[in-house]
């Protein structure tokens, strides 16, 4: 073998061993996305009390992310150990930190999309 092919497969070699650490070093997209999750009591998870059309619904969330609401309208929030921007439907976005239990009894925020930061 020449020169110049040791050299082109040596590079090939180190180029292919760069990419499979990479590949198995690095984290997968979702294990960064917010996940809509069962409640549980006891848990520290952000957890949603919420109405639309007269349907009542209580909705539990983990992890670092962004996520669609819907525009439903909030009548709690508890965050847990997590911190929490949503936008209302009016493009307002409000930051409610962790250890944050709230209620809206009397002009609940119409909420089109929720992120734990």
């Amino acid at each position: 073998m020449n020169q110049k092919t040791k050299k082109t497969v040596r590079s090939t070699v180190v180029a292919f061993a760069a990419a499979t650490a990479l590949a198995t070093t690095l984290p997968t997209g979702n294990a960064y996305a917010i996940d809509h999750i069962p409640c549980r009591a006891g848990e520290n998870y952000l957890k949603i009390w919420s109405h639309l059309n007269g349907k009542d619904s209580v909705d539990c969330y983990a992890n670092k992310g962004k996520i669609s609401f819907g525009n439903w309208w909030v009548d709690r929030i508890s965050t847990g150990n997590n911190d929490l921007i949503y936008s209302d439907a009016n493009g307002d976005s409000v930051r409610v930190n962790r250890w944050t239990d709230i209620t809206y009894p009397n002009r609940p925020p119409k909420v089109s999309y929720i992120e734990i930061l």
